[in-house]
């Protein structure tokens, strides 16, 4: 099956001083989606952004020609629902979370859309994807961890592709529009794999904001997944 890929820059490894900045940058080197990684200090161990970082940048998430560009928010938080409709209002466009930090999670996916936004599930690198087959049809997104959540620049878990691949069966079977993205250790030399297992959209961080040229990787990136 043809897919359209998306690559998804996290500028949890952008530079923080500069982040309108940095997001104008990256986009007009070729993001298709800017990731938005959002940690509380309670689910994982780390803090990063709130809701008015996300409606300050929602004016810099365009193309030069004035193309809105999707703001994709990943919630590493507990509990989601609050912040959820936070972000909806903050101007977002992707919601994703992760299912145990949800008391219901079928509610917290019809929530996510009912405030305009697309709806995904998180599962990381020990999570069993078995709860898809309930929520199925009010998922728009599924968001595999290939590092544990909390902290950027972590190598790749290979394990990750074995999941990719059910979930690519998963989503096929169903026959619905649902994108699967992964998160973590994405880099050049890796994301044809992570494509060839089933992905369609790729967050990099450090591998992009982590270098002088970006648009060199996003184009070195995009030629590795055109190949054969």
């Amino acid at each position: 099956m043809s897919r359209t890929f998306r690559i998804a820059p996290s500028i949890l490894s952008a530079d923080f001083a500069a982040l309108g900045a940095e997001v104008r940058r990256v986009i007009d080197a070729g993001a298709d989606w800017i990731h938005f990684d959002v940690m509380d200090n309670h689910y994982v161990p780390n803090l990063t952004f709130g809701p008015m970082v996300c409606e300050a940048l929602r004016k810099h998430a365009v193309t030069a020609d004035g193309r809105r560009v999707p703001i994709d928010v990943h919630l590493m938080v507990q509990p989601v629902d609050a912040l959820a409709q936070a972000f909806a209002q903050a101007g977002a466009d992707l919601i994703s979370f992760h299912p145990e930090a949800s008391a219901h999670v079928d509610r917290t996916l019809q929530l996510i859309r009912a405030s305009g936004c697309q709806a995904g599930l998180v599962f990381n690198p020990a999570s069993s994807i078995e709860m898809l087959e309930w929520v199925i049809d009010k998922v728009d997104l599924v968001l595999v961890m290939s590092v544990n959540p909390g902290f950027g620049g972590q190598s790749f878990i290979d394990s990750a592709l074995r999941k990719i691949e059910r979930l690519r069966g998963t989503i096929d079977a169903s026959g619905r529009d649902i994108r699967l993205e992964v998160d973590g250790g994405i880099k050049v030399d890796n994301i044809r794999r992570v494509a060839d297992a089933g992905a369609d959209t790729f967050v990099a961080g450090s591998a992009i904001f982590g270098q002088s040229d970006y648009r060199a990787v996003i184009d070195a990136m995009r030629a590795r997944l055109a190949a054969a």
